[in-house]
């Protein structure tokens, strides 16, 4: 039995590389990458904690998250790609396509 201050400690230094990658990188995928990863260390601490206490609401709470990450990505990899179209960089500093 693997204890659950492993899996939490895992999950922080996931959550600690994603918001590095979205505080220093430059290119939109590797920031679209970073949060991903962010989403994806917090529900490894939902599901560690449904495991430790027993019950499933972290798991279906999860659930939820995957839904609205998926979703997230779908629209924000359109976004992206109409955004590299335009601008022809994927640079962040580059984008300024909501200035007037």
């Amino acid at each position: 039995m693997v204890p659950v201050s492993y899996y939490l400690v895992l999950s922080a230094i996931l959550f600690g590389l994603g918001i590095v990658g979205f505080v220093f990188k430059r290119n939109v995928i590797t920031v679209f990458m970073a949060i991903e990863l962010m989403l994806n260390a917090v529900n490894l601490a939902f599901v560690a904690f449904s495991q430790a206490m027993g019950k499933l609401d972290g798991q279906v709470f999860v659930l939820f998250v995957i839904v609205v990450a998926a979703t997230e990505a779908a629209v924000g990899l359109g976004i992206i790609i109409l955004i590299m179209r335009q601008r022809q960089s994927l640079n962040v500093e580059r984008v300024d396509l909501l200035k007037l």
